[in-house]
């Protein structure tokens, strides 16, 4: 038998070569400033129509533009609003939607987990947790503002709300998820209950979590505003409904883009908790672009 002593160059030589990390962060780069530019360009579309719009077609009054919304923030910024400081009424509605996030997450999972894993109790629950998540949330707020007052007791239970039922069902569903050959694997090597949701029912949830955390803020906001524009004494969605009253809609759309920027900060932040939290799991092969 004779031995091919080229056989094995022609063999490492045929796998096609890696691609450097350089040009792969060049084309990266260039990706990610192209869909920047895209962005603000389509921002700037936007806002120049709208000026020009109101400047020549439809009624300001009305509808407002984006200079005079800018001109309502500095003077909000620099003068003051109705309610006063601007950062003291900001800092109001984020205490409120902060507070309601919080408490609306830990019960959210707690009950989301312990239902998931105990379907018995689930479905006997399940008529009772479907049927409060069907009342309106205007209505609760209502309810709330005459129980809890017009303080800040009566908006942190509308966000609340609004929280619990995002997380929760995210939480559930997570708990329902699990890996069965996880579970028994980890009762053969003798897990306790305990041991077992530390392990492994609240790690293979997080992802669901996670997910329901992203837009349950987004909520939280909405709760501690609609909780203001139903009855408060200070706030952004008092200064909302205050606008509203005086006919001011670059007023309220000031406040929007406020509560907006808001959201879009604690989304951030929100993303880099992911991040850490999921750090131990590998990377995955192919990933798809994040909105």
């Amino acid at each position: 038998m004779s031995l091919d002593t080229h056989a094995p160059v022609e063999a490492a030589a045929a796998p096609a070569p890696a691609e450097a990390p350089a040009p792969r962060r060049r084309r990266t780069s260039r990706r990610a400033l192209l869909t920047h530019a895209v962005r603000v360009a389509l921002i700037a579309a936007w806002l120049g129509s709208w000026e020009l719009t109101a400047r020549t077609v439809i009624d300001p009054f009305y509808y407002s533009m984006p200079s005079q919304i800018w001109d309502k923030l500095v003077i909000w910024f620099t003068e003051g609003s109705s309610q006063g400081s601007i950062w003291g009424t900001i800092a109001v509605t984020l205490e409120e939607a902060v507070l309601g996030f919080v408490l609306g997450t830990l019960a959210g999972v707690v009950l989301g987990v312990v239902l998931g894993r105990s379907r018995f109790v689930a479905d006997v629950l399940a008529p009772f947790i479907k049927g409060a998540n069907a009342i309106p949330r205007i209505v609760l707020a209502s309810l709330f503002v005459i129980w809890f007052g017009l303080g800040m007791s009566s908006k942190v239970a509308t966000a609340f709300v609004l929280v619990f039922f995002a997380v929760f069902f995210n939480a559930f569903q997570g708990a329902r998820e699990v890996d069965k050959v996880l579970v028994d694997n980890a009762r053969i090597l003798g897990a306790g209950r305990w041991a077992l949701m530390r392990s492994v029912i609240l790690p293979s949830a997080t992802s669901w979590i996670l997910a329901s955390m992203h837009v349950a803020f987004g909520f939280a906001l909405i709760g501690a505003i609609v909780g203001e524009y139903t009855g408060a004494d200070k706030g952004l969605g008092l200064l909302i409904n205050h606008s509203q009253g005086n006919f001011d809609a670059a007023g309220i759309y000031a406040g929007m883009l406020i509560t907006t920027v808001l959201a879009l900060v604690a989304e951030w932040l929100i993303t880099q908790l992911e991040v850490r939290l999921t750090s131990w799991r590998p990377p995955a092969t192919s990933q798809a672009s994040a909105l």
